[in-house]
């Protein structure tokens, strides 16, 4: 599997939870109705967001059509990756994280490649998928520090699992939230905020998958623990994207022990 082939429908998840054991009665009970609720939705995403907002988003990077050949199913579709670039090209970051790998992470390098640097580092699960991704990357002249590390059980109350990426010292100006698959639990996004304190005065977080069922929990959970984020869903493209921005000068306090 490389992220340059056509994907089926679902994301492969056994491989993602193989190193934490079996999922409990609970987690698939969750699956199973979220995923009876979202379907419609798992359809409309098989499109990628069209071929004109494809073939506009190669054209503003200076890619040639061969640089993304396939988008939809569990890949970013063109909407979110545009609203990648426009944050790049707005903000300038020097650091983005990023997790789950593949058409995203080309167009982040080359977003920042193209607006005055940065640097990117993006974590996967997947060995063999991060490092064909690398090497997908090294075929364009981009770089990105691509780190495949293994899934642990998620921090605080969150269901599932989470990357074991270790501590990440330097303030975070973009979080890029793509992975892990749903398929491990509805809410399995939501351990993200382990990295919210991270986040650089004026630095933006982007959840894929917004609009869907169990990344609107997540967003309503976010919003009453991190006041100092504001959180906007944007409907752009097939599948939505939460969009957060830490307000400049806002203490980054998180209410989550009080409920």
């Amino acid at each position: 599997m490389t992220s340059r082939d056509l994907t089926p429908l679902l994301p492969v998840a056994a491989a993602a939870t193989s190193a934490v054991g079996r999922r409990s009665f609970s987690d698939w009970s969750y699956v199973l109705a979220f995923g009876a609720v979202g379907w419609p939705w798992l359809l409309r995403s098989l499109s990628g967001g069209g071929e004109t907002a494809r073939a506009a988003l190669l054209e503003r990077l200076d890619l040639p059509g061969e640089a993304l050949p396939n988008l939809g199913s569990w890949k970013a579709d063109a909407g979110f990756l545009h609203l990648i670039v426009d944050h790049i090209e707005a903000a300038r970051p020097r650091l983005v994280i990023e997790f789950g790998v593949g058409g995203s992470t080309l167009v982040t390098a080359r977003a920042l490649q193209k607006y005055g640097g940065g640097r990117l580092i993006s974590f996967d699960q997947h060995r063999e998928f991060a490092r064909s991704t690398a090497e997908w990357l090294r075929s364009y002249g981009l770089h990105a520090e691509i780190r495949d590390v293994p899934l642990v059980p998620s921090p605080g109350d969150w269901p599932g699992v989470w990357y074991d990426h270790g501590t990440i010292a330097d303030p975070i100006d973009m979080l890029i939230i793509d992975g892990p698959p749903w398929t491990i639990h509805p809410y399995v996004r939501g351990a993200a905020e382990v990295l919210f304190p991270r986040l650089a005065a004026g630095g933006s977080i982007l959840l894929d998958d917004g609009a869907r069922p169990g990344e609107r929990v997540i967003a309503r959970r976010w919003r009453e623990r991190w006041p100092a984020i504001e959180f906007e869903l944007r409907k752009s493209g097939s599948k939505g994207t939460l969009v957060g921005r830490r307000a400049t000068g806002a203490a980054m306090a998180t209410t989550a022990e009080e409920g």
